[in-house]
């Protein structure tokens, strides 16, 4: 099994089971288009025929669109990092919808929930956004002594060194995973998916009790211009990842659409923008 494989089963998964067509006014696009925007509708197209997909018509509501959007990635994801054990070694998890708290650098959180929810005032003054649950997440679980001292013998119990690193099961009460990765996934761009996107990015980089857990975004939206608003800046998200970048790259080039291959390019070009296949390698630096 290759990535390219893995890339292709993943498009068959997407096209089989969530790309549809939809009318609205007698004008058909694919349900990842925005239907009142003609370069929107044409882009999505294009993309559909390269991926060799012939979208039914059958209705799927935004939510189940969304639900399995985040499955189909995250068992990418997980298939794809399990390739490149030798370069990312550990044990992995790899979730939907579970809260940050459930981790190392966000376990805090679970007891200022606990404390704000028990006292109306402080309920009304700082309500729950604290507790992000991004659409996947990957956790590393820590190791045991034996792991680390697998090849030569690191440390000891008696030792006293390397008595506060979470990566050591022994220096933890519970053992939680560490939070390795926070992916968010969006089918299709707004405005106010991107800054809902970007306010869970935030919240994680100021809550954090130890290292920054990667913060990336992976979408379906046919527009760069869209794009941009999840991606240009520094500072929240690592980089914003389309889950057919290339497709992309050559419908708008012939469509002709210059306006939208130029955002294109200043998007790539500016290290804002990659393909799910790029994914699992960042993962693993």
């Amino acid at each position: 099994m290759s990535i390219s494989q893995l890339r292709r089963e993943y498009h068959e998964r997407i096209c089989a089971e969530i790309i549809r067509v939809t009318e609205n006014k007698s004008v058909t696009y694919p349900n990842f288009a925005d239907g009142s925007n003609k370069s929107s509708r044409d882009i999505a197209w294009a993309i559909t025929r390269l991926l060799g997909h012939r979208p039914q018509q059958e209705r799927i509501d935004g939510q189940t669109v969304g639900d399995r959007f985040e499955l189909a990635t995250r068992d990418f994801l997980e298939s794809a990092f399990l390739l490149l054990e030798h370069i990312r070694p550990g044990k992995w998890m790899y979730q939907v919808k579970t809260a940050i708290s459930k981790f190392y650098q966000f376990e805090h959180l679970r007891y200022l929930e606990e404390v704000v929810k028990s006292d109306k005032v402080l309920s009304s003054a700082f309500g729950g956004d604290y507790i992000v649950k991004p659409d996947i997440v990957v956790g590393r679980y820590p190791v045991t002594d034996k792991e680390v001292n697998s090849h030569h013998v690191l440390v000891r119990r008696q030792d006293k060194v390397a008595k506060l690193t979470p990566l050591r099961v022994q220096n933890q009460k519970d053992a939680l995973p560490l939070l390795h990765a926070s992916i968010s996934c969006k089918w299709t761009i707004r405005s106010d998916r991107s800054q809902n996107t970007r306010t869970e990015a935030l919240n994680l980089i100021r809550n954090r009790k130890g290292h920054l857990p990667h913060i990336v975004a992976v979408t379906a939206e046919p527009l760069p211009s869209r794009l941009a608003t999840l991606a240009l800046g520094t500072g929240d998200l690592d980089c914003v990842y389309h889950f057919a970048l290339p497709e992309l790259c050559s419908s708008i080039e012939d469509l002709d659409n210059q306006d939208q291959l130029d955002m294109l390019r200043i998007l790539m070009d500016g290290r804002r923008l990659r393909d799910i296949s790029d994914l699992p390698f960042d993962l693993a630096i």
